[in-house]
């Protein structure tokens, strides 16, 4: 770790606060009370879910967007014009010690997640935290150990979890709709002329920008590796490792957190590997094409495929020895749709329909609003009950991810070990 690095951590509030043996306890909230809500990172993402969050304050009036932050001068003043927010700052510190804040929603890039989040709920706050959850399994780790030593709420923001679709799932597989669990399968796949996350450039923008140009790219690098300033890792982060894991981190996260919850259970892998390759577009360190295979003590697998130089979408499927759920069989997966169908293999028709009284059925979901996640969090900062995706599962996902990243990087088959919860080259004996 380079010198710099090591000091950057030893002097930032996560290091004071990770040593704290007290956490501070957040504001109690009455029901009619509004939640203050902070947001850190109001760029591409940020900037949707604070509008998200503007419309939810003009609807129900029971939140409020009172601080936001960005390294960006020109993204933090237009996100306090637009949410009239008290209190605009380029350091996160600053809006995470302000007392009447309740709860902070984080959407920076991915290798700032951890530390926001346990600075914050060590501070007393809730958390949002947009998905991924962390960078690595050991931030995600941390992140479990956190949220129970402070008490706090994490809502992990892959918001499809709060789907319809994925608990109508999980009760079909509990009254024995498919079996056994066999095997599970998605697939995210995109294609564009300029390459996904080739988001534009500001020219202007940088640490030498004046005004509304300036960039506190310092504070932007934190934990990760030192280096110039680069429009091209600032403004396309995604394609880069130091700051995210591309198409597993962006897109697959969509699809194993839900699966955890339609399971029934939150399951570490117990093998996993990946493949794939930049085939397309060589403007970057990610790949542009992944493909992963997990496989679950349990006894079941999870396939997943992508291309980001390909549309054509492959139906999600759950598979049970007895039946099949087909989860999305759109034209593209967007984690909307308006049914599951649920069908029973063909040698178990008789007993399926016997049991059920048909041999097949779709199964209707209602829309989910756009703000069905957000509103979820906003309702568990007030009852204090587990959100939809809470962090012990988005753990579990995030090992999954993670190792499947580890295991294209390094062109090797990876174990995880349940009971030291890390990731080895052997198979852990049971």
């Amino acid at each position: 770790m380079p010198t710099d690095r090591r000091q950057f951590l030893k002097t930032s509030a996560f290091a004071a606060l990770a040593a704290a043996q007290t956490p501070i306890l957040g504001r109690a909230q009455s029901a009619n009370e509004k939640i203050n809500l902070g947001f850190v990172g109001v760029g591409g993402r940020g900037s949707s879910l604070l509008r998200l969050s503007l419309n939810m304050a003009e609807d129900r009036g029971d939140i409020h967007v009172g601080a936001v932050c960005d390294v960006y001068e020109k993204r933090k003043q237009l996100a306090q014009e637009r949410s009239k927010a008290e209190f605009a700052t380029l350091d996160y510190r600053e809006l995470i010690a302000r007392p009447e804040i309740d709860a902070i929603v984080v959407a920076t890039p991915d290798h700032w997640h951890a530390t926001i989040a346990i600075e914050a709920m060590r501070a007393g706050k809730d958390v949002y935290l947009e998905k991924p959850m962390t960078h690595t399994i050991a931030e995600a780790k941390e992140v479990v150990k956190v949220v129970k030593e402070t008490g706090r709420v994490l809502q992990v923001g892959s918001q499809t979890t709060s789907a319809e679709q994925w608990w109508k799932a999980r009760k079909a597989i509990q009254d024995g709709m498919i079996g056994d669990l066999i095997s599970s399968q998605g697939s995210y796949h995109r294609n564009s002329t300029r390459g996904e996350w080739n988001y534009n450039i500001e020219p202007e923008a940088g640490p030498n920008g004046k005004g509304a140009d300036y960039i506190d790219w310092k504070m932007w690098l934190g934990p990760a590796e030192q280096r110039d300033y680069d429009p091209e890792r600032y403004f396309r982060f995604r394609k880069f490792w130091d700051y995210s894991g591309g198409i597993a981190t962006d897109l697959f996260y969509h699809v194993v957190a839900p699966l955890q919850i339609c399971w029934g259970e939150a399951q570490f892998p117990h093998r996993v590997v990946s493949s794939g390759g930049v085939y397309e577009f060589h403007d970057r360190e990610v790949p542009d094409t992944f493909n992963l295979m997990a496989d679950y003590a349990k006894g079941h697998s999870l396939v997943l495929s992508s291309s980001m130089a390909n549309s054509k979408h492959i139906p999600g499927l759950i598979r049970g020895n007895k039946g099949t759920i087909t989860m999305v069989d759109h034209g593209r997966f967007e984690g909307r749709t308006d049914h599951i169908t649920v069908e029973a293999e063909p040698i178990y028709r008789d007993e399926w329909a016997e049991k059920f009284g048909y041999q097949s059925v779709d199964i209707p979901v209602a829309e989910t609003p756009r703000d069905a996640h957000m509103a979820n969090f906003i309702e568990c900062t007030r009852t204090r009950k587990k959100p939809n995706l809470d962090a012990e599962t988005g753990y579990r996902a995030q090992v999954v991810i993670t190792m499947g990243v580890q295991s294209f990087r390094e062109g090797k088959v990876l174990f995880f070990d349940p009971k030291k919860e890390e990731v080895v080259y052997d198979a852990p004996s049971v």
